[in-house]
């Protein structure tokens, strides 16, 4: 029989296979974004600039996605931020786990995401949410960097963008992100009546802002609940 040792080696040997596997498949959805930044207008240096720094899949696409319909930069920022908020939950989550500090508590706030998160509460010790964290988070962030440029780069080979379809990135991209999060009826009820709301705004508003109202909505209705 394996001995405490073994299997708690073995144990972190899966954490880390894991953690490597979530994030190869989440960084593919970068070319996804590297597409979409493309056909919202921006070069590919800028496309991977704002992965880079941001590094939030729902509030990149957000962004890009506000100043592709034409909206101004507050609104991008605003729209990204809403979105962004969750990370600080998740940050008041893993601060007992991981305690850093220093330079460290800089690389672990942009490694904050949902993956790396996930990942870490789903095990059963802060041994291996901290290898869960930090191994999740440092693949997807490697890799969502890598794609967002192949992604960018291959847009901008193709030319006009809407000619390929590829305006719609963003929207699809945005509708993935949500069919993954539709557990059960109310999340189903709570998205069908935000897309009829932000539609009733569309045509009233700046773009950008059908966005925040909806945010908004979820997170006044999570709030009842």
């Amino acid at each position: 029989m394996a001995g405490p040792t073994a299997i708690r080696q073995n144990v972190g040997v899966s954490v880390k296979r894991n953690s490597l596997s979530l994030g190869a498949a989440v960084g593919l959805y970068g070319n996804a974004f590297g597409a979409a930044a493309v056909a919202s207008g921006f070069s590919v240096p800028q496309a991977c600039f704002i992965s880079l720094i941001l590094f939030s899949g729902a509030s990149q696409f957000a962004a890009v996605g506000v100043i592709g319909a034409g909206g101004n930069p507050l609104s991008a920022i605003a729209t990204a931020a809403l979105l962004g908020t969750r990370n600080a939950l998740y940050a008041f989550r893993m601060a007992p786990v991981l305690q850093v500090h220093g330079i460290k508590k800089i690389f672990a706030a942009q490694l904050t995401i949902d993956e790396s998160t996930g990942m870490a509460v789903a095990q059963e010790n802060d041994n291996d949410s901290k290898t869960g964290f930090w191994w999740t988070g440092v693949a997807v962030f490697i890799f969502w960097n890598l794609f967002t440029f192949t992604g960018a780069l291959s847009a901008e080979a193709l030319g006009d963008p809407a000619k390929w379809g590829l305006d719609a990135i963003v929207p699809a991209a945005f509708l993935g992100l949500l069919w993954a999060q539709i557990k059960n009826k109310r999340h189903t009820q709570l998205a069908v009546v935000s897309a009829l709301f932000a539609l009733a705004l569309v045509h009233f508003v700046p773009a950008g802002v059908p966005i925040m109202a909806t945010a908004l909505l979820a997170i006044a209705r999570g709030w009842r609940e």
